[in-house]
C-alpha cells in the first residue's frame, strides 16, 4: 500500500490525519514538536525526523500548517524530496496565488498540487464531516478526493489550483458580512423594545435565521469573537489582494468589517470563542 503523508497535527489536522489512519490508510508524520505525536502512538501511523525523510517515503501528503510562510517552508523540502507522479494537497488557507506558484515548482519535479482548504473546525473534522474546496486538475482530484472522504462530509471541485482557497475566502468573507447583518438585527430589534431571547428563538425557526446569526446570538458583545474576527479578518485581507479589490468584492468587505472591527476594537478582554 502506498504510504501517505501529513504535516500539521493541530486542532483540525490531527482529527483528520488520525481518520486517515483509522480508514486503513497507511500514515506518516511529521511534527516540529515530539509531544505533536503523542496522541498517535496507539495508532499504526510512523513518523518521519524530517520533512525530506517524509517525503521520500509518500506518494501523497497532505500539508496543514498555520499560514503562508508556513507552507512555502514546508513545501520547499517536501517537493525536491516526493518521487514523480506524487501528489501534494493543500489544506491550510492561504493565498491562492501562492497555490499556483507552488503547483508550477512541483510540476517541474514531476508532482502534482491540489488545495484543498477545509470548513467545520475541529468538531466537524473528529465527526469526519468536513468541507473540502478543492482546486486542482481531474487526475490528482482523482487521487485526492478517497482521501478527503475518509474526514469529509462534502468535497466540492470548484475548478483548477486555487480555485479551492478562493472558494473558502469568499465563504469566510460571506459569513463576516453575515455577523455583521446579524448584530444590526440584533441592535435594532432591541432600539424598537423587543425581547432580545425572544426574539433569537423567533429567528431562529424562521426564514431570517444564519449560521452567523446563531453565532452572534450566544456572544454577549462583538469583542467576545475577537480570536474568530482575526483569522476571518485575515482572509478578507487576502480575498482583497487576490481579486485586486474588485468590484463585486469591496461592498461585501465594507459589510464585513464593520463587524471586524467591532470584534477587533481595543476595550474589555475577549470572553470565549462562541464558534462551535
Amino acid at each position: 500500500m502506498a504510504k501517505k503523508g501529513f504535516i500539521g497535527l493541530g486542532s483540525q489536522g490531527g482529527p483528520m490525519a488520525r481518520a486517515m489512519i483509522d480508514a486503513g490508510l497507511e500514515v506518516v508524520l511529521w511534527a516540529r514538536r515530539p509531544a505533536t505525536l503523542e496522541p498517535f502512538a496507539d495508532t499504526n501511523a510512523t513518523s518521519a525526523d524530517s520533512v525530506q525523510a517524509l517525503g521520500r517515503q509518500v506518494d501523497y501528503c497532505a500539508v496543514c500548517v498555520v499560514d503562508d510562510a508556513g507552507v512555502s517552508e514546508v513545501c520547499s523540502e517536501l517537493i525536491p524530496a516526493m518521487p514523480r507522479g506524487g501528489v501534494i494537497v493543500i489544506h491550510s488557507t492561504i493565498h491562492p496565488a501562492l497555490c499556483r506558484s507552488l503547483a508550477a515548482q512541483a510540476r517541474e519535479r514531476g508532482l502534482s498540487l491540489v488545495d484543498a482548504p477545509v470548513s467545520g473546525g475541529g468538531g466537524a473534522a473528529a465527526e469526519r464531516k468536513l468541507t473540502v474546496m478543492a482546486g486542482g486538475d481531474d487526475a490528482a482530484m482523482a487521487i485526492a478526493r478517497p482521501v478527503f472522504e475518509t474526514f469529509a462530509g462534502m468535497v466540492a471541485h470548484l475548478g483548477d489550483v486555487g480555485a479551492g482557497q478562493t472558494a473558502k475566502l469568499v465563504n469566510n468573507n460571506l459569513m463576516a458580512a453575515n455577523l455583521a447583518l446579524a448584530h444590526r438585527a440584533f441592535a435594532l430589534a432591541e432600539s424598537q423594545g423587543l425581547d432580545r431571547e425572544a426574539f433569537r428563538q423567533l429567528v431562529g425557526v424562521s426564514s431570517g435565521r444564519s449560521f452567523s446569526f446563531d453565532v452572534r446570538a450566544r456572544m454577549n458583545a462583538p469583542t467576545d469573537f475577537r480570536h474568530g474576527a482575526a483569522l476571518l479578518a485575515k482572509d478578507v485581507r487576502l480575498l482583497g489582494e487576490a481579486t485586486g479589490d474588485a468590484g463585486d468584492y469591496l461592498p461585501l468587505r465594507d459589510v464585513a468589517l464593520s463587524f471586524l472591527d467591532l470584534a477587533l476594537a481595543d476595550g474589555s478582554a475577549a470572553g470565549p470563542d462562541p464558534m462551535p
